[in-house]
């Protein structure tokens, strides 16, 4: 709800990319590791520091896809627009926002991988029950099959949300050629 017009914008404004795109560039490549530190001490240790840290996990993949997906729109397609009368907004959300479907539904796969990775790591740091608190308080015991079990499940949950964003990608994206 925030990456995709955020993205949208940074593609089409150069002031929005002048103020936003150097704080997505810096935070990016830190890994979400990295500042759980900051976000426990700032929210504690309950759901919303998770949330947070998913969140900024999965911001910067989405943001960075729908700018992409922005350029990669055509002029032609835009000019067209703008030449049968339409407004900047109906040029926004009908020709750049479709156009750059594609690239966001990248993204939204990727960042979906990376707040999963993230939410099971935070897990195994800061929680108390969850899948990740599971496999790593079994290890701590040397219960193997309960290790490689949580392995498992957290494998197959998110092969589940890449087969989702798939089906969403062929359903929303027909043109880009699923059968």
């Amino acid at each position: 709800m925030i990456g995709i017009p955020l993205g949208i914008a940074i593609g089409c404004h150069r002031v929005v990319r002048g103020i936003f795109d150097p704080l997505i560039e810096f935070y990016r490549p830190l890994p979400p590791l990295a500042y759980l530190p900051l976000v426990i001490i700032w929210l504690g240790i309950d759901e919303s520091s998770k949330v947070t840290l998913i969140f900024l996990a999965m911001l910067a993949p989405i943001v960075l896809s729908a700018r992409s997906g922005v350029t990669s729109v055509r002029i032609e397609q835009i000019q067209v627009a703008y030449s049968m009368g339409a407004t900047p907004w109906q040029v926004i959300t009908q020709v750049i926002s479709r156009g750059a479907l594609p690239d966001i539904m990248t993204g939204m796969r990727i960042a979906i991988g990376f707040g999963w990775t993230t939410l099971v790591v935070a897990e195994m740091v800061v929680a108390e029950r969850g899948i990740g608190f599971m496999v790593l308080n079994a290890s701590e015991f040397l219960v193997t099959d309960v290790v490689i079990a949580g392995i498992l499940v957290i494998g197959i949950i998110a092969y589940c949300f890449d087969l989702l964003m798939r089906y969403l990608e062929a359903k929303l994206i027909p043109w880009k050629g699923y059968n």
